[in-house]
């Protein structure tokens, strides 16, 4: 069987396993058993348990970046569309894939190196969301210093919310929203404020 095969058999089966247990109580010996393979084959290809997780971090980093990039990717479209189909790609892709959003997620706590990987993914997602509410903020005639000064804000508040609500929809059984859903219950919430603050509007705890 070809390596690069192998090396899929064992991270599918690794994602399941940390997803499961975490990355202290995980079992190499349980990895390699769902995998099929002899626990010393995963060594030899994946050096160890830390390079096993990192492996799994990246490959699940990098299939939920390009799920959210294809979902933003229509040019020709209003900014509040991409970010509406860029949500609804983030939803459906860990929803389809609950282990590997587990992994992310779970990383996050894990300490170096695997919090750099997961900040990793989070700055390109954050990126991509400041790039179309600036834009859209630049549509609308805001001020450069709102674009600029603000806009960073909302997108790190808006993908901390998307993380947070992804972690709530997979934990939900009966009544479990769908990807469109949750991109809505976001939408409503931060889209709305948004286009109350490009119109000027600004709360105050004076008021």
């Amino acid at each position: 069987m070809p390596r690069e095969v192998r090396e899929r058999q064992m991270l599918d089966a690794a994602v399941v396993g940390f997803a499961k247990n975490g990355y202290q109580s995980a079992s190499m010996d349980d990895i390699a058993e769902q995998a099929g393979v002899s626990k010393p084959l995963v060594y030899l290809y994946l050096k160890s348990k830390e390079d096993l997780f990192t492996a799994c971090i990246r490959r699940e980093r990098a299939a939920l970046v390009e799920a959210v990039r294809g979902g933003t990717s229509e040019r020709h479209t209003s900014a509040d569309q991409q970010l509406w189909r860029g949500l609804c790609a983030f939803f459906a892709h860990t929803r389809a894939h609950p282990d590997g959003w587990s992994v992310l997620h779970r990383a996050d706590t894990q300490g170096e190196p695997f919090a750099r990987e997961v900040a990793g993914m989070r700055a390109e997602i954050t990126e991509l969301v400041r790039l179309l509410l600036s834009r859209a903020a630049l549509d609308a005639g805001c001020e450069g210093e709102f674009a600029e000064r603000e806009v960073s804000g909302l997108a790190h508040a808006m993908v901390g919310a998307a993380e947070s609500l992804a972690v709530w929809a997979n934990a939900r059984t009966d009544d479990a929203p769908s990807a469109k859903e949750t991109a809505a219950t976001l939408m409503n919430f931060c889209w709305t404020g948004l286009e109350q603050m490009i119109k000027g509007a600004r709360w105050s705890p004076h008021r």
